[in-house]
């Protein structure tokens, strides 16, 4: 799917960054793995910890001190961040609980991921069940699941959905 989603930019012209917290890079290296990928990819953001998610990305801090860093505003807050601060069409974003411990009085596999682009943004809760790496993995289908039914139109950018 990754290769159709990265053809679409490309037809289009248009470009992609990535904010990741708690898929470390994983995102990132999905989408490079495509070849041609440097076409529409710019680059991305691991922000693993909180203060460089409101210093680069520019979350603010209201919105971790009423919401948390699992949350759906700061996932929001990331995508548009990293769009702004790489200057591309859109950001996506991860942000979660993996384990093996809680945080934020959430339970391991809550997760957000959020698509930004021209338009506004796109959020959405999953429910993941696993260990670490199956839950950082299967966040990396479904933000790219996500993507590809931004771009494509079949969800309306504004949206929450519910758990995926």
């Amino acid at each position: 799917m990754m290769v159709d989603v990265l053809g679409v930019l490309v037809e289009r012209d248009e470009s992609v960054a990535t904010a990741e917290s708690l898929t470390g890079g994983l995102l990132a290296e999905r989408i490079t793995d495509v070849p041609g990928a440097s076409q529409s990819f710019r680059g991305g953001v691991v922000a693993y910890a909180t203060q460089v998610k409101q210093d680069l990305l520019g979350v603010p801090e209201a919105v971790v001190a009423q919401h948390g860093v699992v949350s759906g505003e700061c996932a929001a807050a990331m995508a548009a961040g990293v769009r702004e601060l790489l200057g591309t069409t859109w950001g996506l974003a991860t942000t979660g609980v993996a384990g093996p411990d809680p945080q934020e009085d959430k339970p391991v596999g809550t997760v957000w991921v959020a698509v930004a682009g021209p338009d506004g943004v796109v959020t959405r809760l999953l429910d993941l069940e696993g260990g670490r790496w199956q839950i950082r993995e299967h966040t990396c289908t479904e933000i790219v699941t996500l993507f590809d039914q931004v771009i494509r139109g079949a969800v309306a950018v504004g949206e929450e959905t519910g758990l995926g």
